[in-house]
């Protein structure tokens, strides 16, 4: 069972923690070349940036996409460092259940929820009213293609192996069930895009989208037993959408094809997603996969007894 890998009694729960901060110092590794790019463009220009944002607008879309993605190619060496010498485990024992990574559900969650994405982001220029304009430039999109498709990936992965791979199994060493593991992740993982400039626009109540994100991508992998379909869409909902739109208030500002010009704000866009789209996307998964005892795999309790791994449920 894929939560259990990592439950060992050489893996203390203390261990993960400074695994963590091994992973993050890694991740600050790979920032430094951003800061050294906005330093120097801030003292030619002589700009006083007061906030992230102001960051963000000094550079070339591009390029700053290609700085701040290379954090998360930091992040994943040096999570894969720390997963093998600090825990004794492969990337495997993180990744999945299954004797070997299941490309298969990759591609297949990867794809469904890229279709979704196109399919929504066009009917939403036919119906737009003009808020989604069209923004495409060949050269600078060309350019966008081949970082994003190269890097965004590394992020996605980062995300969801600390998350959904490192720290769920942490979260089982320290409770010995599946409840408070996937409640916790969950939680962290909205947590972290607390700076994102969509807070800022739209308040701490876009937050509930992040969260709700963390628990569906938390089911998906607890329910399947690996990270593969929470590696799929994740890589989807980022590469595709930095691919297809951009705006003066996300993230990741590109070169999309698209650009919103639409002003923030709208509780639809945050709990329809949550509410209706990932229920109806975990139902067609459980279908597919023939998932069974949900109640079992969300909240069931680990015994450990002798160094077996057991379960109990409740």
């Amino acid at each position: 069972m894929f939560i259990e890998q990592g439950i060992k009694k050489s893996n203390e729960f203390w261990k993960y923690i400074l695994g963590s901060i091994l992973i993050i110092i890694a991740s600050t590794l790979g920032q430094l070349p951003l800061g050294v790019v906005v330093a120097f463009k801030s003292f030619k220009s002589g700009k006083t940036l007061s906030n992230t944002n102001d960051a963000i607008n000094l550079l070339d879309s591009n390029l700053s996409l290609f700085l701040i993605m290379l954090s998360f190619v930091f992040g994943f060496f040096g999570l894969v460092l720390v997963v093998k010498y600090f825990h004794k485990q492969n990337l495997l024992d993180i990744t999945t259940s299954r004797n070997k990574v299941d490309w298969k559900r990759v591609f297949f969650s990867f794809n469904l929820w890229a279709i979704f994405i196109v399919v929504s982001t066009f009917a939403t220029y036919y119906f737009s009213l003009g808020e989604l304009v069209w923004n495409f430039k060949p050269i600078p999109f060309a350019i966008l293609f081949v970082i994003a498709t190269l890097l965004i990936p590394f992020q996605t992965s980062v995300e969801e192996y600390v998350f959904r791979g490192y720290l769920m199994q942490g979260f089982a060493n320290l409770a010995k069930n599946k409840w408070f593991p996937l409640v916790m992740t969950s939680l962290i993982f909205g947590s972290m895009h607390i700076l994102n400039p969509e807070v800022d626009k739209m308040g701490y109540i876009v937050l509930v989208y992040y969260i709700g994100t963390g628990l569906f991508l938390g089911i998906l992998t607890l329910m399947d037993e690996g990270m593969e379909l929470s590696l799929g869409f994740h890589a989807a909902n980022n590469l595709i959408t930095a691919l297809l739109v951009t705006s003066d208030w996300t993230a990741l500002r590109t070169n999309s094809i698209f650009k919103d010009t639409s002003k923030p704000g709208g509780l639809m866009e945050i709990f329809i997603p949550v509410l209706v789209i990932y229920p109806i996307l975990l139902f067609i998964f459980s279908k597919k996969y023939q998932w069974k005892n949900w109640k079992e795999k969300l909240t069931g309790k680990i015994v450990e007894e002798n160094n077996i791994i057991t379960e109990s449920h409740v």
